[in-house]
């Protein structure tokens, strides 16, 4: 496997591939991710690792060019869980709903190429039923994990409950 690609970037914003060493352009960046290409962006001067900025600048672009991926509420959604008890937990969630996503489709793609006597809407189908049962098991292992406090003093408030009903 090549080593992690350097790429520096200059107080003018220019962007240099130290393994072609030559200037490269922001969608030359976003080629290298396409092409799977393993990198790192770092300030030529302090070495400050700065590749989340430069996808996150990447991603920017691409939203306002086009049809975009991210709708305004999902924007939103997402932003509202910052400084949130659950935001560490919703990187986590959305780098696993991601590969899911990338694994069904790379499935879909296997089985469209080898397509026998199966309608592309049953595989669908399939698919979409195996991505409702994981969320529904994320959705338990998510209700089962928070708030564990409260639920464990729940059963006394409910045998309360019941006496004042037997009462």
């Amino acid at each position: 496997m090549a080593a992690t690609r350097v790429i520096k970037k200059y107080p003018n914003r220019r962007l240099y591939d130290t393994e072609i060493s030559s200037y490269i352009t922001i969608e030359d960046v976003r080629q290298l991710i396409v092409d799977g290409e393993s990198f790192e962006v770092r300030d030529a001067r302090s070495g400050e690792d700065l590749t989340r900025q430069v996808l996150l600048q990447i991603i920017a672009e691409q939203e306002q060019d086009g049809e975009p991926v991210l709708s305004t509420q999902l924007l939103s959604q997402i932003i509202r869980f910052y400084g949130d008890s659950l935001q560490g937990f919703m990187g986590s969630y959305l780098e696993r709903s991601m590969q899911l996503f990338l694994d069904q489709q790379q499935q879909f793609r296997k089985q469209m190429g080898g397509l026998m006597g199966e309608t592309p809407w049953a595989m669908m189908n399939q698919l979409t039923e195996r991505n409702l049962a994981m969320w529904k098991e994320f959705q338990q292992n998510l209700s089962g994990s928070v708030g564990q406090t409260p639920t464990s003093s729940r059963p006394d408030a409910k045998s309360e409950g019941g006496n004042k009903r037997g009462r």
